[in-house]
């Protein structure tokens, strides 16, 4: 078997390249390369491994013909054009727990430091002077801060800021109420957090949505006397609205370890008497590097070698134990999405999946990911579990995932609904022998079929003869049949036909197979 191959564009910790062979990954570590020889390079590599400097652009992705996995030994993701990486099936991942620490500690740092004028009045005594009375600073005990992102790292700044005896708010959509409460933090709105706060810190993505979250007007927002700092990203804060609130006094003080514009080598804001820069130091520290190297390591050659996804912004985690016991699972439910997307017709806003049995003990994410790529193939012909949640969100499905955990007929089931114009249309199915995925029902008639290739399904009036019409239309258009699989309501009424083709049915046999007496639907499939 062919090792996976994983090349390592960016400087990190040699342990990297170690773990990759040691976990059975063929590696290149070669840095530093222009993105011209990146893209001639890259078709050959199913793994990436980068840190901040190399950028993957939709030109690297479009020469990346066998990637599968992009890793960033960090958190910050905005050198990978994520949506592009999803619609080329590529799984992007990074390490947000590898430097969150670090991280918080610099913040903290640039707190304190804005908090005392330590690096002014450090410059100024060590140029010979002793200008005591010219840097009278402010106790921390008792500050209100306030946390623009309460995440993993928003969090642990918050710890540190509580230990200090301040008082912690904190503005973040995704923060619930009992979040707040076990952190420690009062949520409020952002106009709340900008009227109160004595220290704002950021600690969140640059998104369409957080860019420019401090801008001139709700710079303005903010409390006299106000201090600010951002270890996070560039593009969250108006730059020059800040220095001209620095230079009013508004903002007492301002510590930034990010610009929108890297290396920042100008800005409006140097120079400015009470404002500190670092440039970009928040995750530099010798712990921090280990540890995101070793993390990305790990999380590429799982996801090469035995499946497992971590920490992916672009699909469901799957961990490497999960990932044999969960394939055939995923099988089935990939061609479950894919039958009922192929059958049910007209505006579908509304999917179920529902786990019942041994299914619904299983990790529901991945299933449900597996089901959405075959049934969001109707829309694309390049949706995959990657991007198939994005596409369906998109176009304003509703996806449900209902578990079941009594068994009924089957040991394990699956079964996916979509609410149509003509009312709910079901398929399920299960595994024989623990893998071997088998559709069972379909549209409340009983059936059992292998899903694969190329098919046809028929709705017909249960009659006989109807058999020997429809064998002899295909054989005398060349078109070998492998299986049959039978399925009926009841005795005389309605029966389904399932055939299982050599190769594509041509337009004008379906047609003729419409026309056949007792014929009510006649649609090709293909898996």
């Amino acid at each position: 078997m062919t090792k996976p191959k994983v090349l390592i564009s960016d400087k990190m910790d040699p342990n990297a390249a170690r773990i990759f062979e040691e976990r059975g990954c063929d590696v290149d570590v070669i840095t530093g390369e222009t993105p011209e020889e990146l893209i001639a390079r890259i078709g050959e590599y199913d793994g990436l491994a980068i840190r901040s400097s190399t950028k993957v652009t939709q030109e690297v992705l479009d020469a990346a013909t066998n990637l599968k996995v992009i890793g960033r030994a960090g958190i910050g993701v905005d050198n990978v054009d994520i949506p592009y990486a999803s619609g080329k099936g590529v799984v992007v991942m990074n390490t947000p727990f590898g430097n969150s620490i670090t991280t918080a500690e610099h913040a903290i740092a640039m707190v304190m430091a804005l908090a005392r004028q330590i690096p002014q009045a450090n410059a100024r005594t060590q140029a010979g002077e002793w200008p005591k009375k010219d840097f009278m600073g402010i106790e921390l005990t008792g500050k209100t801060l306030g946390l623009i992102g309460a995440g993993n790292i928003g969090s642990i700044v918050a710890s540190r800021a509580l230990g200090l005896k301040m008082k912690v708010i904190a503005f973040d959509p995704f923060l619930t109420e009992d979040r707040a409460i076990e952190i420690g933090v009062e949520k409020v709105d952002l106009d709340g957090l900008l009227e109160r706060a004595d220290f704002i810190t950021l600690h969140t993505p640059l998104t369409d949505q957080t860019r420019n979250i401090l801008s001139r007007e709700n710079l303005a927002k903010t409390k006299h006397g106000v201090r600010i700092v951002n270890c996070a990203r560039g593009g969250l804060i108006d730059e020059a609205a800040l220095a001209d609130l620095l230079e009013s006094g508004h903002v007492a003080g301002a510590a930034l370890d990010v610009f929108e514009t890297e290396p920042a080598t100008e800005s409006p804001l140097f120079g400015k008497a009470n404002f500190i820069c670092t440039p970009h130091l928040g995750a530099s520290t010798t712990e921090a590097q280990v540890n995101v190297a070793l993390q990305v390591a790990e999380q590429l050659s799982d996801y090469l070698v035995n499946g497992g996804v971590t920490n992916a912004l672009n699909m469901p985690s799957l961990s490497a134990e999960e990932a044999p016991k969960l394939k055939p699972y995923m099988a089935l439910a990939e061609n479950l999405g894919s039958l009922v997307g192929q059958l049910a017709h007209g505006n579908l806003t509304k999917i179920s999946i529902e786990r019942e049995g041994a299914a619904a003990e299983l990790n529901g994410k991945p299933i449900t990911g597996a089901v959405l790529a075959g049934f969001m193939r109707r829309y694309s012909d390049t949706v995959n579990m990657v991007n198939a949640p994005y596409l369906a969100k998109e176009r304003g499905m509703e996806v449900r995932e209902i578990r079941n955990e009594k068994e009924g007929y089957y040991n394990t089931l699956l079964r996916v609904t979509v609410e149509t114009e003509q009312g709910n249309r079901s398929v399920a199915g299960t595994l024989f022998g623990s893998e071997a995925p088998r559709l069972v029902n379909i549209f409340g008639i009983g059936i059992e079929a292998d899903l694969q290739g190329h098919m046809l399904y028929i709705v017909n009036e249960d009659a006989p003869g109807f058999i020997g019409r429809i064998g002899s239309l295909l054989g005398e258009n060349g078109i070998n049949i492998g299986n049959f699989n039978l399925g009926r309501r009841e005795g005389g009424g309605e029966a389904v036909l399932l055939l299982s083709v050599d190769q594509p049915i041509p337009a004008d046999v379906v047609k003729m197979a419409c026309a056949l007496e007792g014929v009510k639907v006649v649609t090709p499939l293909a898996f």
